[in-house]
């Protein structure tokens, strides 16, 4: 694993403290890792947002399509 040093203003350190103890992580690089995690999901998602955005129509849905969704789901879900 690499290290990074960052120089945050005091209000921001402080902040980041509040989260860490608030929020149960161990060190405040597990909380900026997570924050960063989040970001890459965010970033991700709004990627296949565009690209489905962009993408060419396709036929509308059939009546049937989000019950068979559902079927689908279910059948995968372990509970």
């Amino acid at each position: 694993m690499s290290t990074m040093n960052i120089s945050l203003p005091d209000a921001l350190k402080a902040f980041v403290d509040e989260q860490v103890a608030a929020r149960g992580y161990g060190t405040s690089g597990e909380y900026v890792r997570e924050l960063i995690r989040k970001d890459q999901d965010r970033q991700k998602l709004r990627s296949l947002l565009l690209e489905g955005a962009a993408s060419a129509p396709t036929s509308p849905t059939g009546e049937t399509f989000f019950e068979d969704l559902r079927k689908r789901v279910r059948r995968r879900d372990p509970a």
